[in-house]
């Protein structure tokens, strides 16, 4: 394909990228459903070159940024105190799920062989939360199924790549079980071992570099550095980029200057999302083909099919969450772990199975020595999507309600009692700063009626009373007003770290006033300005 085609993909793709957020957002419809149903309808615009993707630009372009974001934002805290579930659905139903997808693609597929129907499996085997969770946050659900859900979407990819490059590697290599054994140790060993030895490493660098947008470009980096020297050592590169994203990202704020992650963050949203809308878009341009033959199968095979596959991903998540629960209390600590998880927020958790761009992602993926099963694959995958996003996606918000888990008041009340505590904490520091003679009294005075003022509206809010408006400070020094500012707002920090690493508010919470405090700190202003 010559440049010139290229750019025109590339130019297809914006279009429909923009035009399906357009739409989704006025119908009110998944925006992957569209992204997918507009790539086919422009599959067949006129003068389109034909588009195969590469698994090499998918293995490469794609699955290192998508897996890194997802590790580096995740919530420690959270996912620790969940360990046990989060384990039990990652490796346990993964594993079942790749090994039914597999059994049901083989006995209907027989031509397609074992080894590209585990691939297969492994490809559909993986959640995607995003849109599952913010579903439940929107409607107030409680965090420890959002944290329970994001952390098997986490820990989950690693595990299906893992299988789906053993089952790649034994479609031209002789595989027995004896070499599984020693190549899923090397792999998984490996990557972890290399992920968090690139993580020590780039955190040990990147303090020495202070310009924010040289810490943006080492975010953008760091996912390759991770992903492609452990590829290239025979260790799983998806695993070391996961580990490596999680290590920096429990250790972000003591990293990243706040200028740096306010531009991080904004960098990471729209490239996430560019990349994922990408996957939708290319996967309707490339099954056109597939469109206008199925390989070797009838349609009537292909619906067969699609149906059930779809069947027994939903199912088997159903099952093994409803009835996981008494094995997974045999383990250490397992009893203490599962209460709160009765059946209600199991069945919740079970029907949260919807899958996405990783799917895609991983079936794009498979290399062309698969045959002409290929696009016959890729093909359901995409179907079982649909069907998780259009079947299962509007049923979460009837089923949380139904089963009484909407909590719209709880996260309003602990961001509210969070402001409250950190406003607090300022005023503390402020006065401090007045006693040490090191702001003098018209500039103290500013920033505590301001402080005050913003504290009687939280504390209005809280008793459910209209609050009052804020009032802007008196003129002071601009020097000694951003000297003050600054230490106020390091008071706040201070206390919203305290706050979480106490328990007392979610990681959703203190990011977002992590955010607000970035913004209203001199010295970020004046590195974004700069």
């Amino acid at each position: 394909m010559g440049d010139e085609r290229i750019f025109i993909v590339f130019l297809v793709i914006a279009v429909v990228v923009l035009l399906a957020r357009a739409l989704a957002t006025r119908l009110g419809v998944p925006a992957a459903i569209l992204l997918v149903i507009l790539g086919v309808a422009a599959g067949f615009v006129p003068g389109l070159p034909k588009v195969v993707v590469s698994p090499e630009l998918v293995l490469l372009g794609f699955l290192p940024p998508l897996v890194y974001h997802a590790a580096f934002f995740t919530a420690p805290r959270e996912a620790r105190a969940d360990a046990i579930p989060i384990f039990t659905l990652a490796f346990g139903l993964t594993a079942v799920t790749t090994a039914a997808v597999a059994a049901t693609a083989f006995a209907l597929l027989p031509g397609s062989g074992w080894a590209a129907a585990i691939a297969f499996g492994a490809a559909v085997a993986p959640t995607d939360a995003v849109a599952a969770t913010s579903v439940m946050q929107r409607l107030g659900a409680p965090p420890r199924l959002v944290t329970i859900l994001e952390g098997e979407s986490l820990i989950n990819d690693g595990v299906a790549l893992t299988i789906f490059g053993l089952a790649v590697e034994s479609l031209s290599e002789p595989f027995t079980l004896a070499h599984g054994a020693v190549r899923l140790a090397q792999v998984v060993v490996g990557g972890v071992a290399f992920g968090l030895l690139v993580g020590v490493v780039i955190r040990k660098f990147r303090r020495h570099i202070q310009d924010p947008i040289s810490q943006v470009i080492g975010l953008l980096v760091t996912p390759y550095v991770a992903y492609i020297p452990a590829e290239n050592l025979g260790f799983s590169g998806v695993l070391a980029t996961v580990t490596a994203g999680f290590y920096l990202g429990t250790r972000g704020e003591g990293m990243l200057q706040p200028a740096s992650r306010i531009a991080g963050q904004m960098f990471w949203r729209v490239l996430i999302f560019l990349l994922e809308s990408m996957l939708f878009v290319l996967l309707g341009l490339e099954i056109r083909q597939v469109l206008e033959q199925p390989g070797n199968h009838t349609w009537a095979e292909v619906a067969l099919t699609a149906l059930a596959v779809s069947a027994v991903v939903i199912a088997v998540r159903l099952l093994w969450e409803l009835f996981n629960g008494p094995l997974a209390s045999l383990l250490p600590g397992g009893e203490r772990i599962q209460r709160g998880l009765g059946w209600r927020p199991r069945l919740v958790i079970g029907l949260s199975g919807l899958r996405g761009a990783i799917s895609l992602a991983i079936v794009l993926s498979l290399p062309t020595s698969v045959g002409e099963d290929r696009g016959m694959l890729i093909l359901l995958t995409a179907l079982v999507v649909l069907v998780t996003l259009v079947g299962q996606a509007p049923l979460l918000p009837y089923v949380l309600r139904r089963l009484g888990l909407v909590e719209s008041d709880r996260l309003r009340l602990e961001e509210m009692g969070a402001r409250k505590a950190i406003l607090q904490a300022a005023l503390a520091r402020l006065d401090d700063l007045a006693d040490d003679d090191e702001v003098d009294e018209r500039t103290a005075d500013a920033f505590r009626q301001m402080l005050e003022l913003r504290l009687e509206r939280i504390q209005g809010r809280l008793r459910e009373e209209k609050g009052e408006g804020e009032a802007e400070p008196e003129e002071s020094t601009v020097a000694s007003r951003g000297r003050v500012r600054t230490a106020l707002v390091n008071a706040q920090r201070a206390k919203l770290d305290a706050l979480y690493r106490k328990g007392k508010i979610g990681a959703d919470t203190r990011r977002r006033i992590s955010g607000e405090l970035d913004f209203e700190d001199p010295v970020v202003t004046r590195q974004v300005k700069g």
